[in-house]
């Protein structure tokens, strides 16, 4: 494989809890693993409304592109799971809030059930890093 491949980890997301990192970039590209709603002291939120577990997963996602010098208008493609699509309304309207006018390609899979319980996990794919 050509080029090199920088893991990226930060203090302000939630730490991966198996064998992967949170992102790595390769040749310009930033591949965000899934986020649950886990927040970034580890404390886990499966109890709370899924509002706030958007949120949650949406700061983790916003934490790691800053991490690897990204920003949101950098995304080019979102995949959100959710456990169960009646959700998807809900999470439109916070995404919209989280991004403004910035449109990525974007995916929403409803799933049975996700890890832990959990109702939402957002993976991503971001462009190239900002030099300034």
């Amino acid at each position: 494989m050509a080029g090199e491949i920088e893991s990226i980890h930060t203090t302000h997301a939630a730490a991966p809890g198996g064998h992967y990192t949170q992102a790595v970039a390769h040749q310009g590209v930033l591949y965000v693993s899934g986020q649950l709603p886990v927040r970034a002291d580890g404390s886990h939120s499966v109890d709370q409304p899924f509002e706030v577990q958007a949120c949650i997963a949406l700061d983790n996602l916003m934490a790691i592109l800053s991490a690897a010098g990204r920003r949101p208008s950098d995304l080019l493609k979102v995949t959100v799971y959710v456990a169960g699509i009646e959700h998807w309304p809900a999470f439109d309207r916070i995404y919209a809030r989280y991004l403004g006018e910035h449109r990525p390609a974007r995916a929403v899979v409803p799933v049975p059930a996700l890890h832990h319980g959990y109702l939402i996990e957002i993976e991503a794919l971001a462009g190239s890093e900002r030099t300034s």
